[in-house]
């Protein structure tokens, strides 16, 4: 019997708790979005098909609790893990500035060169908004990884940010195996999270 996917892909998503990181899952996963608001205790996960570059790709999205008291039952999760996502709230500058401490997180957790990828949620509330865009383009920048703001209330940008990730793990594995992937994907030319937030 045919495999139902080529590859299989273990997705992390890690920040402060209350920045969206169920929201977004929940969003990419099942397209869906609540606002009522429960703390993820401990981990949880989600998975979703997707097609990148004729492949099916099975995506396994890990859902972490953003609070500190869990912080030993996420490292667990970090092995394994092809792909990371770190997630702040534009609204909030805590959020962010602890951007810097989830990376630390992955470099003593987290398997070298794992992907990884930075996303701004909530961007649906410009006006309360605190995090400019220019400073997590620029943290992005100084990490050398990709950038995007979402908002998964208004499904902004969520589907991007997840395909362009599994889409550069694909690169990445198939670079490996030696199979390398079409030369002439210029992944520059792709829309970085471009289009602009703007609430449906």
């Amino acid at each position: 019997m045919a495999k139902a996917y080529d590859h299989l892909f273990k997705l992390l998503l890690i920040g402060d708790s209350g920045v969206g990181k169920t929201c977004l899952i929940i969003r990419f996963a099942e397209d869906n979005f609540t606002s009522t608001y429960i703390s993820t205790i401990g981990i949880d996960f989600k998975i979703r098909t997707v097609e990148i570059e004729g492949k099916k790709i099975k995506l396994q999205v890990w859902d972490t609790a953003g609070q500190e008291r869990f912080k030993t039952i996420t490292t667990a999760y970090y092995r394994g893990a092809m792909g990371i996502i770190l997630v702040y709230d534009i609204t909030d500058e805590k959020s962010f500035e602890n951007i810097q401490n989830w990376m630390k997180s992955i470099k003593e957790n987290a398997s070298a060169g794992v992907e990884r990828l930075l996303i701004g949620n909530k961007c649906d509330m410009e006006s309360k908004r605190k995090v400019q865009r220019e400073d997590a383009e620029k943290l992005a920048k100084e990490y050398g990884i990709r950038f995007f703001e979402t908002s998964a209330k208004s499904s902004v940008n969520v589907e991007e940010a997840f395909n362009t990730l599994a889409r550069d793990i694909l690169l990445k594995t198939s670079r490996k195996a030696g199979q390398s992937s079409k030369p002439s994907l210029d992944l520059g030319s792709q829309k970085k999270g471009s289009s602009k937030c703007s609430v449906a």
